[in-house]
């Protein structure tokens, strides 16, 4: 089962931009389809981004022309390109696997939008 280290989160003011990253452990994380999820206090976690292995790319509506996911499989790693940030976006961030059960959640990466 593959597992993940979330880093690069931090406060930005709106309108700022950060990059996160997700190191993967396993030998076949190439295989999978991965993904960006968030979640704020008191709200659902948040399906807001995917990649498959090929590098196809999918959006959700909320983040969609400012966001870029991408990833490195020589590297085992994930990324997320925030830019145009909004208070909207303050949320702790996970990456995972898009079928979530072939992967695992890891503590998340916090993202702070603050005037």
């Amino acid at each position: 089962q593959l597992q993940f280290v979330e880093s690069g989160g931090g406060l930005v003011q709106p309108g700022g931009s950060l990059r996160l990253s997700c190191a993967a452990s396993g030998s076949i994380f190439r295989t999978y389809t991965m993904a960006w999820f968030r979640q704020a206090p008191g709200k659902q976690r948040e399906l807001i981004a995917t990649i498959t292995s090929a590098g196809l790319t999918n959006y959700a509506d909320s983040v969609k022309g400012r966001f870029t996911i991408s990833r490195d499989n020589a590297r085992n790693t994930l990324y997320l390109q925030m830019n145009s940030l909004k208070v909207e976006d303050t949320a702790v961030y996970d990456c995972n696997t898009r079928d979530t059960i072939f992967g695992s959640w890891g503590r998340g990466t916090q993202v702070t939008v603050s005037s």
